[in-house]
């Protein structure tokens, strides 16, 4: 099949999203077609694909790891009745560490401590590792040499996130994330989010303010 027109080439790419599991970076996206096509080229593409979108239930959205069909928020209420099985709720503990590790990352587990002020499971940490939210993404230059906890791509695209930079106050988080029967009491002003994605750390940190308390 030739592709000649931008709409044949915006059917393609619609099809390969829909069916796509996972969003799609668009280093990916660029292996379906022979030609080459500049970083304008391909916003068009996209943004027209966007727009085809505009008024249905599903939007395309930009994550942090690539592009999605996803369903938009307002309609995933009545999806959610078609499920037999309801998500998992989450515990305080969970939620609170992962509040403390997506604004004040990278941290150790006794940062973590340090700040919600009581001892954290390792049931805690294998719960947000299990779900692929939290990574070790160095060790701190320290006694014992703690690991250094930070956020994924994946916690983000979970959120409808493309960078930290776009984090939500920490209610939102805990929202999005349903923290189903053991709500946080309410939050404070939310510390301003990292500019910068967290990279292999390897010196010593500075342990940050309280976020929780």
């Amino acid at each position: 099949m030739e592709l000649y027109k931008p709409e044949d080439f915006k059917r393609v790419l619609e099809t390969a999203l829909l069916v796509a599991p996972e969003p799609v970076a668009l280093a990916d996206l660029k292996k379906l077609f022979d030609h080459e096509f500049d970083d304008d080229t391909w916003r068009t593409l996209l943004d027209d694909l966007r727009r085809d979108w505009a008024n249905r239930g599903i939007e395309l959205v930009q994550l942090a790891t690539g592009w999605r069909f996803q369903t938009r928020p307002e309609y995933q209420e009545y999806l959610d009745r078609l499920k037999n099985e309801k998500p998992p709720k989450y515990s305080r503990a969970v939620m609170e560490t992962l509040a403390i590790i997506a604004y004040r990352q990278p941290v150790t587990r006794g940062d973590i401590e340090d700040i919600r002020g009581v001892a954290v499971s390792p049931n805690v940490l294998k719960t947000l590792e299990s779900r692929n939210w939290i990574d070790t993404v160095g060790h701190r230059d320290a006694p014992g040499r703690p690991a250094l906890y930070a956020t994924t791509k994946k916690f983000l695209d979970d959120l409808g996130l493309r960078s930290l930079s776009e984090l939500p106050p920490l209610t939102e988080i805990e929202r999005v994330m349903d923290l189903g029967d053991n709500p946080s009491p309410p939050q404070a002003d939310p510390v301003p989010p990292p500019a910068e994605e967290p990279q292999p750390i390897e010196q010593s940190e500075q342990p940050g303010p309280d976020l929780l308390s």
